[in-house]
């Protein structure tokens, strides 16, 4: 019976603390990451599915940081980037979080176009009207509430797992190509490198760890309940590369052996899964990333707003009214109104710009996740909750073979390797 009663007592403790994670995990399976895992795996096939396993290791590590810090420092990662390397480093850091962010925010609302274009709407109708709901979501709604609409939109990822399956993929060659990485010939190509990237870009996005932080000291996670707000990180880690495995799996078995190897939209990737997979999983690749691109619109500019507004010292919170947090709202407004705005500029290269986005997110990783690195590791900031040596030999390695990755591409870029 005490053994019941203890179960019961952490499934409720889960349960309470249970969102941050999850959903800035799930994010991750934005219109930009549908848009550049399905490249990679209508370019490549199943040659990036080895990068898989060792990312969702580095997620889940940066990951768990970011929740850690924000519950035993109750502050958020801008915050205390700003408190410990004062304000000329964090002003830059947020300029460049505001400009990648916004990237971002265009992809979603390409996203959002394009998965309802799809249907025969129209972007010029589509585009304002879902802009308007995002903003209506988190302006007008408490944080519990709009939580709790964030964490029922991420279970509509499951949507690209039964695709998957409707693909009728060749299950063996995907399983190996998991394990086993491909000839090293393949990374001396610029176009592998630069997918190699993306695809780390939308899976470890820098933007990520401040939200979570944030989020985190927002929901009023503390020391005590760390332990299964650790549960709801590593959850949503696990959950949201299980959905980009699919994704991958999906594009190669359908779009890469058919010959389908170019997308230039969302629109193209899901039409041309119509005629091999059937219309059911055509409807719902359609479905999921338009869930998948109203969820990230609404997440990517709060958490820039967030980002910024701690950053600088301006107040910030969804749980704060406008008048108490005008700064916040206003910047949170004008990225949703500039974002939806550049959709409606007539022939755009919107997937080329959205897997760019997520490039530059990768290259931007290492400098947050050093600032992350020492932060997480000072004694008088976070006490008996460093880290672990073996966190810091993972996050270390993650730094160091995306500073490797970036240097490769520009070097091939230089010299025009293929």
């Amino acid at each position: 019976m005490k053994l019941l009663k203890s179960w019961k007592a952490r499934i409720l403790l889960f349960f309470a603390v249970v969102g941050p994670g999850f959903i800035t995990a799930n994010v991750d399976n934005d219109a930009n990451g549908i848009y550049t895992y399905s490249a990679a795996g209508a370019q490549f096939g199943h040659l990036l599915l080895w990068t898989m396993i060792p990312i969702t290791l580095a997620l889940i590590v940066v990951q768990e940081i970011s929740a850690r810090m924000g519950a035993v420092t109750g502050k958020g990662l801008s915050d205390l980037i700003r408190e410990e390397f004062g304000f000329r480093i964090t002003f830059f850091m947020m300029l460049g979080i505001l400009v990648i962010n916004f990237g971002n925010v265009v992809g979603e609302f390409a996203g959002i176009a394009g998965s309802l274009e799809l249907f025969g709407l129209s972007k010029y109708i589509t585009v304002p009207v879902c802009a308007v709901i995002v903003w209506l979501i988190v302006v007008k709604g408490q944080y519990k509430s709009v939580e709790k609409v964030f964490l029922a939109a991420s279970f509509f990822y499951v949507t690209y797992i039964l695709a998957g399956f409707f693909a009728r993929p060749a299950w063996m060659d995907a399983l190996i190509a998991t394990v086993k990485p491909p000839n090293l010939q393949a990374f001396r190509q610029q176009s592998y490198l630069y997918m190699v990237i993306g695809v780390v870009g939308t899976t470890i996005a820098p933007w990520m760890q401040f939200y979570l932080q944030s989020s985190i000291v927002e929901k009023g996670v503390t020391r005590r309940q760390y332990k299964a707000s650790r549960i709801d990180v590593i959850s949503g880690c696990i959950f949201t590369d299980i959905v980009a495995w699919f994704i991958i799996v999906a594009c190669a078995a359908t779009l890469y052996v058919h010959g389908y190897h170019d997308i230039a939209d969302a629109k193209d990737a899901a039409q041309a899964l119509r005629p091999l997979a059937g219309d059911y999983a055509y409807i719902l690749f359609a479905v999921g990333l338009f869930n998948a691109s109203l969820f990230a619109a609404s997440i990517l500019p709060l958490s820039t707003a967030y980002t910024v507004c701690e950053g600088l010292g301006f107040e910030s919170g969804v749980g704060k009214r406008f008048s108490e947090a005008p700064v916040f709202y206003w910047l949170y407004t004008i990225l949703i109104v500039a974002g939806a705005g550049v959709i409606l500029v007539p022939n755009l290269p919107l997937v080329k710009i959205a897997i760019l986005s997520q490039v530059v997110n990768g290259i931007a990783v290492p400098p947050v996740l050093i600032f992350m690195l020492i932060l997480v590791n000072k004694k008088d900031l976070m006490g008996s909750y460093v880290n672990s040596r073996s966190y810091n030999v993972i996050a270390w390695i993650t730094t160091v073979i995306m500073t490797i990755l970036s240097l490769a591409w520009f070097w091939t870029l230089r010299h025009g390797s293929g």
